[in-house]
């Protein structure tokens, strides 16, 4: 009996821990930053991600969709984390901010075949139709800046209406495109990247709904500024910017 009344005692008292729910974490096709091996998410970005849940103890169910989806996911629902996503003062009320696990020069890039193309100012590519992802940062700035724009679902929708001839140029980092031409399974050589554009160079984050719980925002932001002092850490931001 004494017996007994030990382990209901264990049980109610670890009942919490046993009941920690693993927590959604969204993401898009974003290589080399995220991407997908063995459907499994991997990728730059999110060995940070893991890095920094793994330092809290809390386990992730990291999930890939395209931009807009995962974007209306981590807005409507507590308990939902995001990565890597640009703070703009549009989002920053609706999010909390853990911290930079990305860091972007977007740009404009075209069909190496396309030598009628050739661009040396932002303004110049107004001349042309650009595909951007809906909801992403680049198609609120274009959009709010007059460029002609065509909203995809993703980024491989939008290297494909690039590569069937439906759009003239795409939004992506320069030192992105050879990850992303081997996701394709394209020459590299195919892309050309033709202007950087100065209004979208940006650090992607990884956030959370407003409403979630402030124990894992707590947890998580502690463990985002120990992740942050460690050698891969600044191996792997420095690598965003040279790859």
């Amino acid at each position: 009996m004494k017996f007994l009344r030990v382990y209901i005692l264990i049980l109610f008292f670890s009942w919490p821990a046993l009941c920690e729910p693993t927590l959604t974490v969204v993401t898009e096709l974003s290589p080399p930053n995220q991407t997908l091996i063995n459907n499994q998410v991997s990728g730059e970005s999110t060995e940070l991600v893991k890095a920094i849940f793994a330092k809290a103890n809390i386990n992730p169910n990291i999930e890939l969709y395209p931009w807009a989806r995962a974007y209306n996911m981590a807005l409507k629902r507590p308990n939902i984390f995001i990565y890597s996503m640009a703070k703009t003062p549009e989002r920053e009320k609706h999010f909390h901010w853990i911290g930079e696990v990305a860091t972007y020069q977007m740009g404009f890039v075209k069909l190496s075949s396309r030598t009628d193309i050739n661009i040396t100012s932002n303004e110049q590519a107004k001349d042309y139709k650009i595909a951007v992802q809906r909801n992403d940062l680049a198609a609120q700035r274009l959009t709010d800046r007059g460029y002609t724009v065509v909203y995809t679902s993703d980024i491989n929708k939008s290297y494909q209406l690039l590569m069937s001839g439906k759009v003239d140029l795409i939004i992506d980092d320069k030192n992105y495109l050879t990850a992303m031409a081997d996701q394709l399974a394209q020459d590299e050589s195919r892309f050309t990247f033709v202007h950087a554009i100065d209004f979208l160079s940006i650090n992607g984050y990884l956030a959370a709904n407003k409403h979630t719980n402030p124990r894992y925002i707590m947890a998580l932001k502690a463990a985002f500024n120990e992740v942050s002092k460690t050698q891969r850490y600044k191996e792997i931001m420095m690598l965003n910017k040279q790859h």
